[in-house]
């Protein structure tokens, strides 16, 4: 018997989605989870701040923010030193581009593919046929 809609999960509905890595190098990418963490960085002015809020420590955040700036060849985040917490880190203006550019291919995309996840999302939603019946 199918599973009532009711009985499935609640997320259910609004998958699929689609999700975009871009490969800047063959041992360098960028996609959603370093970009969040790049916003956060922006939001909070700190590097474990940003983490803190994605559930990383600052030694995970503070490697993936060493990794952004290496693959990509100049900072998206800078330190600040001094004032009186002790400092921060900022997004460069690369690393305000980075994320702007990012989220715009990611809008790009979706739209893209928008007509083809919702019909893969009709198809998922149908109950299956007993094979051979």
């Amino acid at each position: 018997m199918p599973e009532s809609k009711s009985s499935m999960p609640r997320n259910i509905a609004s998958l699929p989605t689609l999700s975009v890595r871009i490969d800047l190098d063959t041992e360098g990418r960028i996609g959603p989870g370093k970009i969040q963490l790049l916003e956060n960085i922006r939001a909070f002015g700190s590097i474990s701040a940003a983490g803190r809020a994605m559930d990383m420590s600052y030694k995970r955040a503070w490697d993936l923010v060493d990794e952004i700036n290496r693959i990509c060849r100049q900072p998206a985040v800078e330190r600040q030193t001094g004032g009186k917490n002790g400092g921060g880190a900022a997004l460069t203006p690369f690393g305000v581009s980075l994320v702007a550019r990012y989220r715009k291919i990611e809008r790009d995309a979706a739209s893209a593919v928008r007509k083809e996840l919702a019909a893969l999302r009709s198809d998922i939603g149908k109950p299956r046929r007993a094979v051979g019946r």
